[in-house]
């Protein structure tokens, strides 16, 4: 049994963490006067915390955001299509 309570232990410790460190929250930014695509995003604390993705608008053909509702799922998942010979950006 008092394995179950270590282990329960270090679960939720790792989850009030990622909920203490905003781990996943972030914004888009779509700049037209610039024309670039800013994408932020926070991670765990370390040498990769803050993630940040530019793009340039011209190279981006189409950005589709699918929401899913369902039994413990809350994602929106954002996709974006970019020219061919371009690498392809899919961000959950």
């Amino acid at each position: 049994m008092s394995f179950y309570g270590i282990a329960g232990l270090f679960i939720s410790s790792y989850l009030w963490c990622t909920i203490l460190w905003s781990v996943g929250s972030g914004y888009d930014r779509f700049d037209r006067k610039e024309g670039i695509m800013c994408i932020f995003r926070r991670g765990f604390p370390g040498k990769n915390r803050r993630i940040i993705l530019r793009f340039l608008m011209r190279d981006i053909q189409s950005i589709r955001i699918e929401v899913k509702r369902g039994y413990l799922s809350s994602s929106c998942p954002l996709y974006g299509n970019q020219r061919p010979g371009s690498h392809s950006l899919n961000l959950y």
